[in-house]
Formats: C-alpha cells, structure tokens, sequence
C-alpha cells in the first residue's frame, strides 16, 4: 500500500521558494536599495506568499510566523507584534461571528432567507434574484460559506421539485445554483464583518495612515452597500440572460416548497425572537455610534456620552453585544441560554489568525520603510492614466484570488498599493478600495472560493 504523502508537488515547491527567497534576503547581497531592515521585511513577506500562495502549511499557521520572525529579525518587539493579534478589528469581527453563531444554532438565518425568497417572488427569474438577495443579506452579517449552506438546501428542495431541472440540461438549474455563490460573495462587500478583506482594508489603513479617520461600520456600509445595489441585479441580469434561461415548466411548484419549508419551521420561536432584538440593536447601535449629517440636521452620536474620545468603538458594540447573547436565558421551551460555549467555539478562530498575521506584516511594512520603497519603484508606472490603473489593480487581484485566499492576498496587496498611491499623488482609495472589493469578485473558478466549492458540488453547474 503507497504511503500517504505528506506534502503534494505544489507544497513542496511552495515550501522550498519560500525558504529559498527568505534565505537569500538574510544571507544575499543587498537587493537595490532597500535598507537591511526591508530587505529582511520583504524575505518574511516572500517566505508568507509563497505559503499563502501553495497553502504549504495551513494559511492560519503561516499567519503566526510574524510573531517568531519579526522580533528574532529585529524588525519590531514581541509585545508590539504580538499586539497586532489583539487589534480592535479583530474583536469586531469576532462579535459578529459570535452573533452569526447565535442565528445559526436557532435557525433565525434560515427563516430570514425563507421570507425574503417569498417576498420576491416565484416566478423563474424572480425565484433567482430572491436566492440571490437572500444569500446576499444573510452574507452581509454572517460568513459567505454559513450564508450558502444554509440557503443551498432551500434551493436543493426547489430543484427536486421542479420538472425539467435535469443538471445536464436545465439551464435554470444551473443559473439558481450560480446565484447562490455570487450572491454571498457579492453580499460580503457590504459591511466591514461581511468578509475578511473589509477588516484587512480598515486596518491596514489605519496603520500605514494613522492620522486618517477611522473606517469603522458606517463609513465602510455608506461605500459597501452601493456596490452590492449595483452589483447584484447585474449578476441577476448576466445569470438569467447570459448563462441561463430559466426553462422550468412549472412556476408554480418553487412557490409550494417554499411555503412548506417556512411551515414546517413553524413560528417565530423566543430564542430567535431574542437574537433578532439582539442583531437589530447591534446594527442600530453601529450607525448611531458616530454623528451622521442628513440634508442640513446633524443626528449625534451616542457615543458622545462618554467623556473620553475614543472610548467607544464598533469593537466595543459587538463584543458588548456577543456578551448579551452569553447572558439571555433562551426563553420559553428552550434550555440554557441563547449562546453557549459549545457553540460559540465553533466559530472559525483560524480566520482571526489570518487576520492577525496580515496587520503584523502591514505594520512590517511601514516600520521598515518597505512599503514606501516598493511604491518607489513603482513609480515607472505613474505615466499611466489613474482610470487605467484602477482598472489593472482590479484585474490582477481578480485573477490572483481565484487562485489564492482572499484574505492573505489583500494582507500582502494593500501595504504596498498604498505606498504606490502615495509616491504617485493620487489618494490611495483609488487604489486600495478597488483592491479591497476585487478580492471579493472571485466569481471564474470552483476551488477561487467556499461558496464556489459548494455550489459545484451540486452537480447542477
């Protein structure tokens, strides 16, 4: 019997180009003119790459060598680096998987995603856009790969009702199943917990520009919710015009599934009642934080009762928030509390690694000066048209992370197109924000993202 191998051909090779790079830029000549603290920065971020790249160890396991390399490197103290882990928007994001986990152990996600399909309609192109925007909103608040398993059954229970869904013929099959991965990585774009990448964005940009206003829920919702408004009836429009034309025979039948699936959840039970007073008031509490100026009135924030600045922030709602779901009793003819440890520890911990790591290399960067010299380099392309380079930065993270983790692609992207930015004149939301919302675009490829994976295992697309 062949023994099992511990690394595949594509590990392997990760493995020794990422060793291989590191030790050239300890032990190499100097490379250009980058000061001996960056070339040694850029060895840690080639040796991450490429393990990011292969996945030659788990991505959440490469995420923690800034915490052994840097301070052995001499490229930032241990307390420093380690801090990186504790950053503010990792406990954001951490509250909201907290309160995803509560939603999915009372099935509220479900029966959200059960309403909104109804109310949108169940004729053949309706049916669609309502998987589309279901999957959409539920990813907005929970993870892409939650938000498609919970709606791919749904839609699973459409298609075996559905005459004329035959995966190797029924192009609206197909286009269903298609609707449900675009519409939760599209969905992701809209919130700063949606996806990884919008926190990156926000951290990122809080270190390398210290001085800038903080992207906290709100900035980043005004911007990301127009995007997904745009981009979900395109997606509809290219899925049932482009793709495939929705040919079932019997409209009628997706309407009767869906109305015995919400029937046979029943009514609204007191644990979901609860953790949706919960979730509402959370996002209340994050658009209200901070003053927001309507027309010519200014609403002001709450958090001005407090006296110290800055003593609140979106990290303080949602851990505050996670805390309350510990604490409420589940309620009449439920047992324990709404969020028990057994299954809040499900939550995907690795994620918050990624997330940790990637600030650390970030704050790499901008000790060492890497970033500002890299964007120096970059220059040569500064006689191109801004619109021609918005364009370029979309495309080639578009096409990166159909291959590669979103997460640690942008981590090792961003750093450097704002230095990029900066060193050409421009403001580096035009390069970062594209950057940002492309990583979210990996729509060409079954293994590019989770919900992809899942989706195509159906054996309708």
């Amino acid at each position: 019997m062949a023994e099992e191998r511990s690394y595949t051909t594509a590990q392997a090779l990760g493995l020794g180009a990422g060793a291989a790079a590191f030790a050239y830029t300890l032990l190499g000549p100097p490379i250009g003119s980058l000061t001996p603290d960056a070339q040694r920065a850029l060895g840690v971020t080639l040796l991450m790459s490429a393990w990011w790249l292969t996945e030659a160890l788990p991505i959440w396991v490469t995420a923690m060598l800034p915490i052994v390399l840097l301070p052995l490197l001499g490229l930032g103290e241990s307390n420093e680096v380690t801090s990186s882990y504790g950053n503010h928007f990792i406990f954001l994001f951490m509250g909201g998987l907290f309160i995803a986990s509560a939603m999915e152990r009372w099935g509220l996600h479900r029966r959200l995603a059960l309403y909104i399909i109804r109310v949108v309609g169940s004729a053949p192109r309706r049916l669609i856009l309502g998987f589309m925007v279901a999957t959409a909103f539920l990813s907005m608040w929970i993870s892409n790969t939650a938000s498609t398993m919970m709606v791919f059954p749904i839609a699973m229970a459409v298609l075996s009702r559905v005459s004329g869904a035959d995966p190797a013929r029924s192009g609206g099959a197909r286009t269903l199943m298609l609707s449900i991965c675009y519409g939760a990585n599209i969905g992701g774009i809209a919130t700063l917990i949606g996806t990884p990448t919008n926190v990156i964005f926000a951290s990122v940009l809080h270190a390398v520009y210290p001085q800038a206003p903080e992207i906290g829920f709100v900035e980043w919702f005004r911007m990301g919710l127009p995007f997904v408004v745009i981009f979900i009836p395109i997606a509809w429009a290219l899925l049932v015009f482009v793709v495939g034309r929705a040919d079932w025979e019997a409209a009628d039948i997706p309407r009767g599934v869906i109305r015995e699936e919400l029937r046979a959840l029943g009514p609204i039970t007191a644990p979901e009642r609860r953790v949706l007073i919960v979730f509402v008031a959370t996002a209340l509490l994050w658009i209200f934080r901070r003053p927001i100026d309507v027309g010519f009135a200014r609403i002001p924030g709450w958090s001005a009762i407090f006296p110290v600045p800055g003593a609140v922030a979106d990290a303080t709602v949602s851990m505050f928030s996670a805390t309350i779901l510990f604490l409420l009793p589940a309620g009449r003819g439920a047992r324990g509390r709404i969020l028990e440890w057994e299954f809040a520890r499900q939550i995907p911990w690795g994620i918050l690694m990624l997330l940790g790591g990637g600030f650390a290399l970030a704050g790499a960067f901008e000790r060492t000066g890497l970033s500002a010299q890299i964007g120096h380099l970059l220059e040569v392309f500064g006689s191109i048209p801004t619109i021609g380079l918005v364009l370029a930065v979309s495309l080639v993270m578009t096409f990166l992370t159909e291959v590669t983790a979103n997460a640690s692609t942008t981590a090792v992207m961003l750093p450097i197109l704002a230095a990029t930015a900066t060193n050409l004149g421009i403001h580096p939301f035009l390069l970062m924000i594209p950057a940002t919302l492309s990583a979210s675009c990996a729509f060409m490829l079954p293994v590019a993202t989770p919900p992809n994976a899942i989706v195509f295992g159906s054996g309708y697309v």
